[in-house]
């Protein structure tokens, strides 16, 4: 399901300049994403007036870049971990929003309150629709089983509380987080349990890589931490699938491949220097150049770049050590299911 927002935009007068169309699926966890994303354009253009008129239905993600396509949307408010690090020609991400927590958390069948997934008894199944979440759990936790489970979080909720079927789900932090679901976390995942997926707790703006008033109104939305981290994960997953990094004094990013049973794995972490805020540098930003997808105007051009060697580079590293073999089988196995 989907729907549009109309952003009109009034002039001194207060007649209607222009409308700005925003494109969405229309899940409970995608409206309030889009309205947080409305909520910070009004408030940085006070003169825009929001409207909720009926729509069309907009099932898929390529439903929503077709109408994008079609001129029938301006932009577009994703989950930045949904987006290919490839793009259609035409479009671009235009923003990257400051990034929510990017964990994966477990929630717990009541039954099983004030648990953790250590202390689940043998044999205890696990819900998660994440190949990448499966394979690494099932390394770290192996007296535990996983299995398929599917829909949005409303309904994998559901699944959970009304049978028995699972003693446990595997969801995004920040999905359940938005949604004013706290209460249900009982375990963050750190780093050491699972690594988080490529732009997961960042929402993304999309748009026409050719409107250029419609680039430089988003791009003020744009978190540099989080665009920079962004990058160098996404140049890492165009090259293999998964990452974790961190960005302190350096930015430091950590990628690993998993066999689909978490039984043979690689895992490398390695740095580079970025400097974000030199206003010179940012004003030297070409507007017309894409990394990964990301056109981030107010952003170091330098600084985006190192972002984008390092993904590449981790990725080579890994290529090296023999992940190619690793990614094939796992693959082929997926593949034969």
């Amino acid at each position: 399901m989907g729907f549009y927002v109309f952003v009109c935009l009034q002039d001194e007068e207060g007649k209607v300049s222009r409308v700005i169309r925003i494109g969405t699926r229309k899940s409970q966890l995608a409206r309030i994403q889009t309205d947080s994303v409305a909520e910070k354009l009004k408030e940085l253009y006070p003169d825009v007036l929001f409207l909720f008129p009926t729509s069309p239905t907009f099932k898929s993600f390529s439903e929503l870049e077709n109408a994008l396509e079609r001129n029938e949307v301006d932009l577009v408010v994703h989950s930045l971990k949904d987006l290919p690090t490839i793009l259609p020609v035409g479009f671009t991400i235009g923003a990257v929003l400051k990034r929510e927590s990017p964990y994966d958390a477990v929630v717990l069948h009541p039954k099983n309150a004030g648990k953790s997934l250590d202390l689940l008894p043998n044999k205890s199944v696990i819900g998660t629709s994440s190949l990448r979440r499966a394979a690494q759990l099932k390394k770290r936790f192996p007296h535990l089983e996983f299995k398929d489970i599917r829909g949005n979080l409303n309904t994998r909720l559901k699944k959970l509380d009304e049978n028995s079927d699972f003693s446990a789900i595997i969801l995004a932090a920040a999905g359940l987080r938005r949604m004013g679901w706290d209460s249900r976390i009982s375990q963050i995942l750190g780093p050491e349990d699972c690594m988080y997926a490529v732009g997961q707790g960042a929402l993304a703006i999309e748009v026409r890589a050719s409107d250029q008033d419609i680039l430089e109104m988003v791009s003020v939305l744009h978190d540099p931490d989080t665009v920079l981290r962004c990058i160098a994960e996404r140049a890492f997953l165009r090259h293999l699938v998964r990452i974790l990094l961190f960005l302190l004094k350096y930015l430091y990013l950590t990628g690993a491949v998993y066999s689909l049973d978490g039984s043979d794995s690689l895992k490398d972490t390695m740095q580079t220097t970025v400097s974000s805020d030199n206003q010179e540098e940012q004003e030297k930003v070409d507007e017309k150049v894409q990394r990964v997808g990301v056109t981030a105007l107010k952003v170091s051009g330098a600084a985006q770049d190192a972002a984008e060697k390092l993904g590449v580079d981790l990725a080579n590293l890994l290529l090296s050590k023999g992940a190619k073999e690793i990614l094939t089988v796992a693959r082929q196995l997926n593949d034969a299911r």
